[in-house]
């Protein structure tokens, strides 16, 4: 039998837009437009608010959690189209990192499969998808334009190309792979890999076109098999959901 909690206090003044487990369910994360994030314990049946983070100048769209091999880190951005960084040390949650590069609304972060590296994929209304890499208690970031009217949705292929698990020689690159899909108000959905020469993100294969009207949401899927599928859903009232990645560039799926 299922059993449902409602935590109906949850401190928040106004709209919520996001709620998120961390990996092992124990904590959960919610932000919404009074500007704030707030940071819940879960134990059994019985939830307990440890914490409200401030900052944002705008309501705030979505969180994310990193996975907890870099320990406990929450990323947040909004309206005011800054992605904030947080960590939790000694009990007590501080903003180690004030990204503010994007000049509209950022709508989405993504954190990489930890296998690639904590990496924080953001997608803004300006137009551009900016990648940041926590690596030595620092942060660098790769910023590029992606789509011309807008980015709404972006999401990370598994670190392990496609056909690996399966396969009894992978080839180069098979592990660790950088790769995502975004999808914009242009009707389309590109995906986008690192190139370790350049050091910049490029374009693979043409945009996948088929949907009428802005694309709302992708999702890779996480299995490793011999196809990879790509999941998208528009506002033009249509799903797709079996866009097939096959492709493969310089050893990579």
């Amino acid at each position: 039998m299922t059993s449902v909690q409602v935590i109906s206090n949850s401190g928040h003044d106004d709209m919520i837009h996001d709620a998120v487990l961390d990996y092992f369910g124990r904590r959960l994360a919610t932000c919404s437009s009074d500007r704030t994030i707030k940071i819940f314990e879960i134990e059994g049946e019985s939830q307990r608010l440890v914490e409200t983070l401030k900052g944002h100048d705008g309501a705030v769209w979505c969180i994310s959690w990193a996975h907890p091999k870099y320990g406990n880190i929450l990323a947040s951005a909004g309206y005011d189209g800054k992605v904030f960084i947080w960590r939790e040390q000694s009990n007590q949650w501080q903003k180690i990192f004030d990204f503010a590069l994007h000049k509209a609304s950022v709508n989405i972060v993504s954190w990489s499969p930890h296998e690639s590296g904590c990496l924080l994929a953001c997608a803004s209304s300006d137009g551009n998808v900016s990648v940041l890499e926590f690596r030595d208690n620092s942060f660098d970031h790769v910023t590029f334009p992606a789509h011309g009217l807008g980015v709404n949705s972006v999401s990370w292929a598994p670190a392990t190309a496609s056909g690996s698990i399966i396969s009894s020689a992978p080839g180069p690159g098979s592990a660790g792979v950088r790769r995502f899909v975004t999808g914009g108000c242009d009707n389309l959905l590109k995906i986008w890999a690192f190139d370790s020469v350049s050091q910049s993100y490029t374009q693979e294969l043409e945009p996948l076109a088929g949907h009428t009207d802005w694309v709302r949401d992708v999702s890779w899927s996480p299995t490793v098999l011999q196809k990879s599928y790509i999941a998208s859903a528009s506002q033009d009232k249509t799903l797709v959901a079996e866009w097939q990645c096959a492709c493969r560039e310089r050893g990579r799926q």
